[in-house]
């Protein structure tokens, strides 16, 4: 049974191992492969730790665990993006384990993330995805999440990246 909680300090190396493998696996043939392979979950958590340590109550990180073991993982807060009304909140970053895509890891984090919002006072939860990540675009569709023009770009390895927004009014549930 996956039960969700807040992140804690102790699950940085687990959240990182999480992190790393969910990029390998929903990135591949869309970033370079090289790049892919190049990432170091304990450079990740190298990195979370100076992360978690700054971030305070700013950003609310979950785990999602199965028998004890982190198998996802979600964070949250205000939205980064230029503009933002002060009610707009984003879910900054969705990973599960590869093996566990489908099995209801994912969307325990995303409905308990958007409760989270509410219950920080967002009326909106937006996120960006990359654009050809189809899997993901078809989850977070699921989940009442609507693209709403917004798209960026940025680099990896040299490689664009572009990505679309999305939002979804926190009152909604799915």
């Amino acid at each position: 049974m996956v039960r969700v909680r807040e992140m804690t300090a102790a699950d940085i190396d687990a959240v990182s191992e999480v992190r790393v493998r969910g990029w390998r696996f929903a990135y591949a043939g869309i970033m370079p492969r090289a790049y892919l392979d190049g990432l170091s979950a304990r450079e990740d958590a190298a990195r979370r730790r100076e992360f978690f340590a700054r971030a305070g109550s700013e950003v609310t990180s979950l785990v999602a665990e199965d028998a004890g073991a982190v198998v996802g993982w979600a964070s949250f807060g205000a939205s980064r993006d230029q503009g933002a009304a002060p009610g707009d909140g984003e879910l900054y970053a969705l990973y599960v384990r590869p093996e566990v895509i489908g099995t209801g890891v994912g969307r325990a984090l995303t409905a308990a993330a958007v409760a989270g919002a509410a219950e920080r006072g967002f009326s909106r939860l937006r996120l960006w995805v990359v654009k050809e990540n189809a899997r993901a675009r078809r989850f977070y569709e699921r989940a009442g999440f609507a693209a709403d023009g917004g798209e960026e770009e940025y680099e990896v390895a040299g490689v664009p990246v572009p990505e679309v927004r999305y939002a979804l009014e926190v009152g909604r549930t799915f």
